[in-house]
């Protein structure tokens, strides 16, 4: 076969502790998933998981200088757990979701805030808002069997040293294996997917120049 100009390369992402590496397929994102971020964000704490989509070349890998993208003025973080997916999994219940999972990772979901917000006023999609070059800033990935119990982890995010998000993985409103299993509802999730799951409240906007640190403990 050949093609009328080359295919993208696959996009990939560093394992912790491992010469291999993770081929990013899709990424998912998950919306509202802390309470007090919602609340912040004006959302229904009832309501279910709210999930958009990435590309995979939105992928920057940690300790990466990225842009300030175009088209905004209003540029913002978001710190989210990762879930790296290793095996394949569709129309699951959570008691199952769990042996889907590769690993975790830390996670920035950088958002176009003022372009997500005109189009939620519209009633649009969010993709100009979410879904761009270099907007899914990505740690180290460490197998789940090294991560210890993730439900009692803290997540952090420090901007310019200064702390600016500090929240327990414990105070999502729908946990890890929930999350996987709505949406395997939805999509036939397969390995090498990404899935963010929401930020908890802090979220502000980013300077030219910020330096941004997300920390999982």
């Amino acid at each position: 076969m050949s093609f009328v100009f080359p295919p993208r390369e696959t996009i990939h992402a560093p394992i912790l502790g491992c010469d291999e590496t993770f081929p990013i397929r899709r990424i998912y994102c998950v919306g509202r998933n802390y309470a007090a971020h919602a609340k912040e964000m004006g959302a229904d704490l009832r309501e279910p998981p709210c999930f958009f989509i990435k590309d995979a070349d939105a992928y920057a890998p940690s300790g990466a200088t990225i842009a300030y993208p175009p088209a905004t003025a209003d540029y913002h973080y978001e710190t989210e757990l990762v879930v790296a997916i290793g095996a394949e999994g569709f129309n699951l219940a959570p008691a199952a979701a769990s042996g889907l999972i590769f690993g975790y990772a830390v996670g920035l979901d950088m958002t176009r805030r003022d372009l997500q917000g005109a189009a939620k006023k519209a009633g649009l999609p969010w993709e100009t808002g979410k879904n761009f070059p270099e907007a899914a800033p990505l740690g180290l990935i460490t197998p789940a069997a090294k991560a210890g119990e993730i439900g009692a982890a803290q997540i952090a995010l420090l901007v310019n040293g200064v702390e600016r998000q500090n929240s327990a993985i414990a105070d999502m409103i729908w946990s890890v294996p929930e999350i996987i299993a709505h949406l395997s509802k939805a999509y036939v999730l397969k390995p090498g997917d990404l899935i963010f799951t929401g930020t908890p409240e802090g979220v502000g906007p980013v300077n030219v120049g910020d330096r941004l640190c997300g920390q999982i403990s």
